[in-house]
């Protein structure tokens, strides 16, 4: 399917998906020496792989979406049993149909038809059982129109589905015969997203995600080596500050193109607030990969917001933690932890976007984050005879393709990684770790529940109207689930909104390493390079802020989404660039220009002859991950 997905969006233009450099083989060799470090893990870890593997040569394990197109589905759980089946068992807003179906050489069979979820109208299965067979196919449908079209089975049209848009019907045929036909030729196509009636729908068939050497290192560590998690842990103390940056530090001119310094400017995010004594300084950040309008010589002032060239609406800032004002930093010691040396001057990449002018989409990697069981729980929280906390072990028959969908592709404007795998994305410890089976992180697609949203965690959500917002989960809050298009959560909050002060405060358990599950040494503390995403406002206008922390712990995010005035934040991945990767996209003409936050990030990245193919739009990745796509396309 990469080829062929690749002719339906726009290609990367060659020398240009760097655009605003100089040079681009010099910056690509600098950021291969600034990834030494992991390479040689990686390197290390993939020359045991090898040995090992040469002693013990077994064919590679099928994902749980490559097992869809050779295992019959079991027809679903009804509704009201005590206990999920099959993914579909979730949906408690499904709607269902069926219908007997015919081919035009007379054979007969049934279909039924479910609706994961009406209110959002993006995902359905198509279940097949043709007579003199027991075999049940099932299939995962895609409305590549939800707001404007709905499916459905009518008796009067026994060959396929019917469209419905308004008064109009368009009639889809899909059954032309048990084995043959337009269902079976897209399902037996290499597109991932394959297209039916016309690209009205979208069937999406199984895809091999993408991972990094670094990844299957690491993977290998932890299930083929025993104790490997804990010699994963004493590498990330090893490399815990390999991509650590402190910026350079140059004195202001007079004169500073943009916006002078204190100058309020409504339609961007407020500036930090920061300590007087260095107002007057520049942090030019070499690693900076976007291009930026109203920049000076010698870098950018410290918590002022720039526009990403050619990208309105995309906002970039730059910040050390101890240049954060000392109010903040005093503030809420019982919370917060005193900042190091080390993490108090590590570089901060941030990037607002503007929620009027883009909206935001979840979409899980073809492997992460699973549904079953994680590792970190105590055993004693885990349901004995069901193979995760949700009662499935899979997602099947739903497929979970790791990439932008075709509707989404051209009007892209950013994307970036996700949260913990599952793996990591539960309790071990604390008082979360005794709740609702260890309290695993939820995840929605397209109003369709994959695991279920957990009380007490944080969560970052996006309603039906394509309004965006973040808050600790409730019990109170199923109220909301019919009207949620996307959400995903990620441990405890790091930046919670208080109502009676109408400002951020820090979490509760921000320097509380095991309860708070920020991963790595309670011990140690942990320093290590991560990500975080936060909402803020200024006026009326609301920011979603993606931050890259080169080296920190959750005490360095929290003051510097402190001095952003942020309303609410959370973490979301760590420990490499590969894990905190973010690309920023604009046309240029007919073509597609690709710009990362940081150096290095291309290097997961893929090479095509026309240049770059972007993860997660060009080729499906095994990691989950958001994107962002401009209104008004």
């Amino acid at each position: 399917m990469m080829n062929a997905t690749l002719t339906q969006q726009p290609k990367l233009q060659p020398g240009k998906a760097r655009a605003g450099m100089k040079d681009t083989a010099p910056h690509r060799q600098k950021a291969a020496r600034r990834n030494a470090p992991g390479r040689w893990l990686a390197f290390f870890c993939l020359l045991i792989i090898v040995c090992a593997l040469s002693l013990n040569r077994t064919e590679p394990a099928r994902t749980d979406a490559e097992e869809q197109t050779t295992v019959p589905f079991r027809p679903i759980a009804q509704p009201g049993n005590s206990a999920a089946e099959t993914v579909i068992d979730l949906q408690a807003f499904r709607q269902t149909s069926s219908l007997r179906i015919s081919t035009a050489g007379g054979n007969q069979g049934a279909a039924t038809l479910i609706n994961l979820n009406p209110e959002i109208n993006a995902w359905y299965v198509l279940e097949v059982a043709w007579k003199g067979t027991d075999e049940i196919r099932a299939y995962h449908l895609e409305n590549s129109r939800p707001r404007a079209q709905r499916l459905t089975l009518d008796e009067k049209y026994p060959q396929g589905i019917v469209i419905l848009e308004g008064k109009n019907r368009y009639p889809c045929e899909l059954f032309a015969g048990t084995t043959t036909g337009p269902l079976e030729q897209a399902r037996s196509s290499r597109m991932i997203d394959a297209s039916l009636c016309s690209g009205r729908v979208y069937l999406r068939n199984p895809a091999k995600g993408h991972r990094t050497s670094l990844e299957a290192a690491t993977e290998f560590f932890r299930d083929q080596v025993w104790g490997g998690e804990k010699v994963i842990v004493l590498l990330h103390h090893l490399l815990q500050d390999k991509n650590l940056e402190t910026g350079e530090l140059h004195a202001s001119p007079q004169t500073v193109p943009g916006t002078p310094a204190g100058a309020a400017r409504a339609d961007l995010p407020r500036e930090a607030s920061i300590d007087p004594k260095y107002s007057g300084q520049l942090i030019a950040a070499p690693n900076l990969e976007l291009t930026l309008e109203g920049t000076a010589p010698g870098g950018l002032r410290p918590g002022a917001w720039y526009t990403a060239h050619g990208n309105p609406g995309i906002y970039v800032s730059l910040l050390r933690p101890n240049f954060v004002a000392s109010e903040i930093l005093q503030s809420n010691k019982g919370l917060v932890s005193n900042l190091d040396s080390v993490e108090g001057s590590a570089l901060c990449y941030l990037v607002a976007f503007d929620l009027d002018q883009f909206d935001l989409a979840y979409e899980l990697g073809t492997e992460h984050p699973s549904v079953g069981w994680s590792d970190h729980i105590l055993e004693q929280m885990r349901i004995p005879g069901t193979p995760g906390p949700d009662g499935i072990g899979s997602i099947a028959p739903l497929v979970a393709t790791g990439l932008i969908n075709p509707m989404d592709a051209r009007s892209t404007a950013a994307v970036f990684t996700a949260g913990f795998k599952r793996t990591h994305g539960a309790f071990k410890s604390g008082e979360l770790a005794l709740k609702n089976h260890g309290s695993h992180y939820g995840f929605l697609e397209n109003g369709v529940v994959l695991s279920t949203l957990q009380p007490g965690l944080s969560t970052i959500y996006v309603r039906a109207d394509g309004f965006v917002d973040m808050k600790t989960w409730t019990a109170d809050d199923g109220k909301l689930m019919p009207g949620i298009r996307y959400a995903r959560q990620n441990g405890v909050p790091l930046i919670e909104f208080d109502q009676t002060k109408q400002s951020g405060v820090p979490g509760t358990l921000v320097n509380r390493w095991g309860p708070g599950n920020w991963s790595g040494s309670e011990d140690a503390k942990l320093r290590t390079m991560r990500s975080g995403a936060a909402l803020a406002q200024n006026g009326g206008k609301r920011f979603l802020i993606y931050a890259v922390f080169t080296s920190a712990t959750p005490s360095a995010m929290v003051r510097v989404f402190q001095a952003y005035q942020c309303r609410y934040a959370m973490l979301l991945d760590m420990n490499a660039l590969e894990h905190t990767y973010l690309a920023v996209f604009r046309m240029q003409g007919a073509q597609m220009v690709m710009q990362h936050l940081i150096s290095g990030m291309g290097e997961v990245d893929q090479s095509g002859p026309d240049g770059p193919i972007p993860r997660f739009l060009g080729f499906p990745d095994n990691r989950d991950f958001f994107y962002l796509t401009r209104r008004n396309r």
